[in-house]
């Protein structure tokens, strides 16, 4: 656990976490608003990262049974197999993976980032934000030519 802040990207948000055997070894599985990190912090020395994005998750499932249950997370290139996950962690993962999926899902195909990624990549919509500053008189037929000959390379 001491090592996740260390992964951790700036900004990035912590929703859950909990832990499970996978490959033979107890890893550290950490859900965040950006990605699911998985730690594994050797015996003695090392650590070991495996992260999968959000938008890589093909599918999460969960199985229960007495005690331990078990998290199935597949993202294309491989299905992971947690086991020995603690029963009653399994469920509120798999169900917080599945709304972080969607949520991220919303964030970057919401109309205002769409609209900016446009902006921010069509030259034609940057010269229609111009022409409307020049028309309010915000910016002078001077800097509205100086800007438009930047934008167009010229």
């Amino acid at each position: 656990m001491s090592y996740l802040p260390e992964v951790l990207t700036d900004g990035e948000e912590i929703i859950a976490f909990s832990s499970g055997l996978m490959d033979g070894n107890t890893w550290l599985i950490t859900l965040t608003d950006k990605r699911i990190i998985f730690l594994d912090k050797g015996m003695i020395y090392g650590l070991e990262q495996t992260v999968i994005n959000l938008d890589k998750i093909n599918s999460i499932s969960g199985k229960t049974g007495i005690i331990f249950g078990e998290i199935f997370i597949e993202d294309g290139a491989k299905e992971r197999h947690i086991d020995n996950v603690w029963k009653k962690t399994v469920k509120p993962f798999t169900n917080l993976v599945m709304e972080a999926i969607e949520n991220h899902r919303n964030k970057l195909h919401s109309p205002q980032v769409v609209q900016q990624q446009i902006t921010e990549e069509d030259p034609y919509a940057k010269l229609e934000k111009l022409a409307g500053l020049k028309d309010k008189g915000i910016i002078s037929e001077d800097e509205f030519n100086a800007a438009k000959q930047k934008i167009l390379g010229i």
